[in-house]
């Protein structure tokens, strides 16, 4: 066994006897595979990335130690006043009626505390019991008054859960509690305060896929919330809300379907100029009181979540809350849970006094995973895509400016310390220990240290660790990367990627390379466009565009461009998949199937679930069978030009991604 991992392994040992956890030793598994491919770049690190709530019922908020330990976490965006609160603020004379207001948590508070963090604001404007003429004149007073320069204000908070859907816990005023109504209301505040300031960007409230009340339609609404509030305001907004507390932490993989999914709605629903609108996740938590939130089951949660949300083009993501309160107290994975959602203590007891917290401000564990991630990614890195062979063991990565690379290993095992080996692609690590940082189980603070190689690590149990690997050469004289690529004339196999030309840099370019982020390469060409044939009908691709110079430079990866494929302009057959109604995890589906062709004695009708999340609950009008993901059902006779209509109840426990491709007696249908 080579020096450095006896070392590795004692360390570990050390860790899991003083947990009282029986040891996996790393020489006795065999290791897991990591890739990094860095030609398969994702988003754009942005300034806001690194984000939590403040609230003014927090007698902390205010304070010296508390700015100082946020700045010290890396956090880039502080949302005010909070969360529901929100809707019940009056900022001109700091009031809540109907909850407390703690005494130092003002608004200019909250900008002095704001401003010794280094954190941009966000500012909720009261929907619920305010005015567009509250809101506007809090703009003034902050952007021209007091020349804070806020720049992003959202509109209420909630909203959907002002009993429209049937639940009630933020409160609304407005007599017509509709998605319209809000929607019309939204129009109006934009109006009233970019009237002030032109320059600020405004939030709209929407529902988050696969979370109640998304998908549902009221009775009396045209739609889905997301869908009239959209339609709506959508010329209006420069961003929309999106709150997450999936309630386990096994749901980053949810998050690029959820974040497609919205980013569709917006495409179909918000009109022309929609691609300017960013999305924000400004609370986000476990949530799941007393079952690891504050300890490392939700700091590992909170770095997988923040950085695969960021890598998806989120601008930023934002952890409910800084200080919260006791809850249910346990022990997790040996340490005490306190069943708190804040990042740091706030020194509370339970009502018997049996157990209180430690002192004011001492981090939890998730802190530690904030502030791992503001160490993993800087503003103005580039996320690339890295995946890892152990469900257990979780990667990420992002390329820096100056041509390093960082990687986020994330090891969920309770009791397993996973040896790793990373392999790369479209990149050459340089020889040498790398910088290592680690955060283990019960740690209090992040280690750094120079250990393993570029291509070997072993991760403790339950731990955080990022990479810090330099190129094996200079990257000077390189092209720049080319600009965002687009998709025109995509049918069910063919699309026409383009792209805007990227610079050169010491030597002429001479090509540019397509590369498609499940591996491979779609092909290269001189020129700044290249059509792909042979897609798969109903597919969802996502690509880069990198550059190459005369001396065989290359540049780093364009932007990611996401477009998928459709089914055939014309088939022997047809078909439209409607969702009849639906209540958050499970839809009443209807489908029409017309037959083009010729007529025939029997159908057979196939399609599959695009997720594992989804099934089939019963079928009608047909008989409806499932084996795996995908679902057969078998009709009588149709006859040429002739329809038919068949429905299914479906379930899903994530983002509803629906069927797109259906075939019909083996024969690709059209899909409506």
């Amino acid at each position: 066994m080579p020096k450095t991992l006896l070392r590795s392994a004692a360390a570990v040992l050390l860790t899991l006897t003083a947990l009282h956890v029986p040891p996996t030793y790393a020489d006795e598994i065999p290791p897991v595979a990591v890739t990094v491919n860095a030609r398969a770049a994702l988003a754009t690190v942005p300034d806001t990335g690194i984000g939590t709530n403040h609230a003014i019922w927090d007698s902390y908020l205010g304070t010296n130690e508390t700015a100082d330990r946020l700045k010290d976490a890396g956090m880039q965006l502080l949302r005010y006043p909070g969360g529901s609160y929100s809707d019940i603020y009056h900022w001109a004379d700091h009031t809540a009626p109907g909850g407390y207001v703690a005494p130092g948590t003002d608004f200019d508070t909250f900008m002095s505390a704001a401003r010794r963090t280094g954190a941009k604001p966000m500012v909720t404007a009261n929907y619920g019991t305010g005015t567009a003429a509250e809101a506007a004149a809090w703009v003034r007073y902050s952007n021209v008054t007091k020349g804070y320069g806020v720049k992003y204000w959202e509109i209420g908070n909630e909203i959907y859960g002002n009993g429209h859907y049937g639940s009630a816990w933020e409160a609304d005023d407005h007599a017509d509690k509709s998605p319209a109504e809000y929607a019309r209301n939204v129009v109006a505040y934009a109006d009233a305060m970019k009237a002030v300031d032109p320059t600020i960007k405004i939030g709209a409230v929407l529902t988050t896929a696969a979370n109640w009340p998304d998908g549902i339609v009221a009775g009396g609404d045209d739609g889905t919330w997301n869908k009239v509030v959209l339609s709506l305001a959508g010329s209006k907004i420069d961003f929309v809300i999106l709150h997450w507390y999936p309630g386990a932490y096994d749901k980053a993989a949810q998050i690029t379907d959820m974040i497609q999914l919205t980013r569709r709605q917006i495409t179909a629903h918000a009109g022309a100029g929609s691609d300017r609108i960013g999305i924000a996740v400004t609370e986000f938590n476990t949530g799941t009181s007393g079952n690891g939130e504050n300890t490392q089951p939700g700091a590992l949660a909170a770095a997988d979540a923040y950085a695969t949300l960021l890598a998806n083009g989120v601008f930023t993501v934002d952890w409910w809350n800084v200080h919260n309160g006791i809850g249910s107290v346990r022990q997790i994975e040996g340490q005490t849970d306190y069943g708190d959602f804040g990042l740091l203590s706030n020194a509370t007891c339970t009502a018997d006094g049996s157990t209180c917290e430690p002192a004011v401000n001492t981090p939890f564990a998730p802190y530690y995973g904030l502030q791992m991630m503001s160490r993993f990614v800087r503003p103005g890195d580039q996320f690339v895509k890295a995946a890892t062979g152990q469900a257990k063991v979780t990667a990420h990565a992002a390329r820096r400016p100056n041509g390093d690379l960082a990687v986020l290993l994330i090891n969920a095992s309770t009791d397993t310390a996973y040896p790793v080996t990373i392999g790369y692609a479209g990149f050459s690590p340089a020889a040498g220990a790398p910088s290592v940082l680690t955060h283990v189980n019960g740690g209090t603070a992040i280690t750094t240290s120079a250990a393993g190689s570029a291509t070997s690590q072993t991760l403790p149990p339950l731990s955080l660790t990022t990479i810090i690997v330099h190129p094996s050469s200079a990257q000077t004289g390189l092209p720049g990367a080319p600009g965002q690529p687009a998709a025109s004339a995509v049918t069910d196999t063919a699309a026409t990627i383009s792209w805007p030309a990227a610079t050169p840099g010491s030597r002429p370019i001479v090509k540019y390379e397509v590369h498609r982020q499940s591996g491979g390469q779609f092909g290269e060409t001189a020129g700044t466009s290249f059509t792909v044939h042979n897609l798969t009908p109903g597919t969802r691709h996502t690509v880069n565009v990198i550059a190459r110079d005369s001396g065989g430079g290359v540049s780093w990866a364009s932007p990611p461009l996401t477009f998928t494929t459709g089914t055939p302009a014309t088939s022997s057959c047809s078909v439209k998949l409607s969702d009849q109604s639906n209540w958050g995890s499970g839809y009443v589906g209807s489908i029409d199937i017309t037959n083009n062709g010729a007529a025939v004695s029997s159908w057979t009708l196939g399609f599959s679930w695009p997720r594992t999340w989804q099934s089939l609950d019963g079928g009608w009008n047909a008989t409806w069978t499932q084996t795996g993901s995908n679902v057969q059902v078998v009709g009588g006779a149709l006859a040429a030009g002739a329809s038919t209509n068949i429905g299914f109840v479906g379930s899903y426990s994530g983002p509803n991604v629906l069927p797109s491709v259906f075939t019909l007696n083996g024969t690709v249908c059209t899909t409506l």
